[in-house]
């Protein structure tokens, strides 16, 4: 893949997008709840749509081959995401548990529902591998690592106040949204063999184009409302989620022998910047915002290096692995 093409296709229409959303932030145009508002559009509406539609066109054999693909997003993934919880958890002294929590939501998954389709679609091309890998990154991430992620902060904030809350409740909760429940939908839809009607898919398209375009701008919106605070936590954060990630992903990818156009297309999306949705659960509960923000800003300045280094080095690996 030509890096020329990386840049310009996949990284500088975000950067555009998201500065443009800035730029309407700062000068009031819109604000932190119109953001949220926007944010609640792409969750509850453009995503669900592109992933189910997206899915629902693929068949058995691919998510057979996939199988693999899923285990490792799953346990890579979570297990990236518990690191984050206790380094942030015991390395920091003055960070709660909820700190901790929300540290994982934000560095500890990849922000897959608002870029996932932006950035890998422009590199790898639209088709049902990019919809599975989109998916199946994103039922990880808003089926498990929200739910673990609320449940820690609900716990934490419940230990603070001196009360005893369930830990089920945000599970419960997560998988009650569209964007839990949909790409699992079409995941059985797939399964049990029930074809997708082609002339259904016009009707998701007008808001799956909203997804990636609107996330990108509210995101703008979000950073444009904090004050950015550069500190040790947010630096880590950014290393957490850059590096370690998709060096994890990778080197699992290349132990159990992952395809490896869809080890690629892995280590991309572990790559991508700190998730959003970690920042609008920050900001509900009101905590770590500062430097959780400032960890996504600079984690989304850096990706404009790290996504075409990742897929050097994950195509010089692969190659050497022949």
């Amino acid at each position: 893949m030509d890096l020329s093409h990386i840049i310009l296709y996949a990284i500088v229409p975000i950067i555009v997008v998201m500065l443009a959303g800035y730029i309407s932030g700062k000068k009031g145009i819109f604000d932190g709840q119109d953001a949220k508002k926007f944010n609640k559009v792409v969750l509850d509406y453009a995503l669900p749509a592109a992933l189910f539609v997206s899915i629902a066109q693929a068949n058995r054999k691919m998510l057979a081959e996939d199988l693999k693909l899923s285990i490792i997003s799953l346990v890579v993934l979570m297990l990236c995401f518990m690191i984050v919880y206790f380094v942030f958890r015991y390395c920091f002294k003055k960070n709660t548990q909820a700190d901790a929590a929300v540290s994982a939501l934000i560095s500890g998954s990849p922000t897959i529902g608002f870029l996932g389709f932006a950035v890998l679609e422009p590199i790898f091309g639209t088709n049902a591998y990019v919809a599975l890998v989109v998916a199946i990154v994103g039922i990880v991430v808003n089926a498990v690592g929200i739910p673990v992620g609320l449940a820690l902060l609900n716990a934490g904030d419940a230990k603070a106040a001196g009360k005893k809350e369930s830990a089920w409740k945000p599970v419960i909760h997560a998988l009650e949204q569209p964007v839990a429940w949909a790409p699992i939908l079409a995941v059985v839809w797939v399964v049990v063999g029930i074809p997708f009607p082609k002339w259904l898919a016009p009707s998701f398209d007008l808001i799956k184009g909203a997804n990636a375009s609107l996330a990108v701008f509210s995101a703008g919106i979000t950073l444009s409302a904090v004050v950015i605070k550069i500190n040790w936590q947010a630096i880590l954060g950014s290393i957490l989620k850059l590096i370690m990630m998709p060096a994890m992903i990778l080197i699992a990818g290349l132990i159990f022998k992952m395809e490896p156009e869809n080890l690629k297309m892995l280590v991309v999306a572990a790559a991508l910047p700190p998730a959003f949705s970690g920042i609008i659960i920050a900001d509900e509960y009101d905590t770590y915002v500062a430097t959780g923000t400032t960890s996504l800003t600079l984690s989304v300045i850096l990706f404009m290096g790290f996504c075409p280094l990742w897929l050097w080095i994950t195509d010089l690996c692969c190659k050497s692995m022949l």
